[in-house]
């Protein structure tokens, strides 16, 4: 019998997760929709149905991002019950990468926009002035990535150096599994940002799939195969994601102005 909370368990959870996964097929059935509504039905026919507890139509396009950062948060719990004690703190710091775009927009100086003030991950930091941002964020969940503040394009590498303290085991540069995706995850954001970048995001993001796809399979028993499977979970999420909310605001356009 295998233990839950240990490495062949959550090997074996992984694994299986992973044979569920959405096909291309299903992504094509998906791709051919227009309506909202009508996605939503075939969705909820494909492996993808567990991404859309919360979504209904018509939603406007705030009410997907946060069911969708629910889910997400739900999905990186689920990986970390999985694995034994010392790795889990390092698994839920992952949850906070959905958060990243946001505080990076807050910490720019951004404007507060209306929806922020009605979502529950963020209503608190929106509610107070630009100076006091900071200071909002040390209470919460994002406590870490105060001292990055004042230098918002440091708030990722302020992510990975709270990640890489809550692991039991830091990994060695350029030897390990881990330390291949965080390679892979680096040189995906390096190129996202690059020159070439424009009209080229969904093609890095199936390079990326690929490479986090080999490295799954050699990934073994190891504790880097839970990290693996949140990076591919996120990539799919991440194409449903752009799947609804270009119906959410193909919706928002065309429907008839008041007045």
């Amino acid at each position: 019998m295998i233990d839950c909370g240990s490495l062949e368990y959550a090997q074996s959870r992984v694994l299986a997760r992973h044979g569920q996964r959405a096909g291309e097929l299903d992504w094509q059935r998906l791709e051919t929709v227009r309506e909202l509504a009508a996605l939503l039905e075939v969705a909820r026919l494909t492996p993808l149905a567990h991404w859309l507890a919360g979504i209904a139509a018509p939603a406007p396009p705030h009410r997907i991002e946060i069911a969708l950062r629910t889910q997400w948060r739900n999905a990186v719990d689920e990986v970390a019950r999985w694995m034994p004690l010392p790795w889990q703190a390092g698994l839920r710091w992952c949850a906070v990468l959905a958060d990243l775009p946001v505080l990076q927009h807050l910490a720019q100086g951004g404007e507060a926009l209306a929806w922020m003030h009605d979502d529950p991950d963020y209503r608190a930091l929106a509610a107070v002035p630009l100076a006091q941002r900071r200071d909002a964020l040390v209470p919460g969940p994002f406590a870490a990535l105060a001292r990055a503040w004042p230098a918002p394009e440091s708030l990722a590498r302020a992510w990975h150096a709270e990640w890489l303290r809550r692991l039991p085991q830091r990994p060695a540069v350029g030897d390990g599994m881990l330390a291949r995706l965080a390679a892979a995850v680096q040189a995906h954001a390096a190129a996202f940002a690059g020159p070439g970048a424009a009209g080229q995001g969904w093609l890095l993001r199936r390079a990326l799939q690929a490479r986090l796809r080999l490295l799954l399979r050699r990934a073994g028993g190891g504790p880097a195969l839970a990290f693996i499977h949140l990076g591919l979970t996120a990539l799919e999420l991440e194409r449903l994601r752009a799947e609804l909310l270009g119906r959410a605001w193909f919706a928002r356009a065309a429907a008839p102005r008041g007045g």
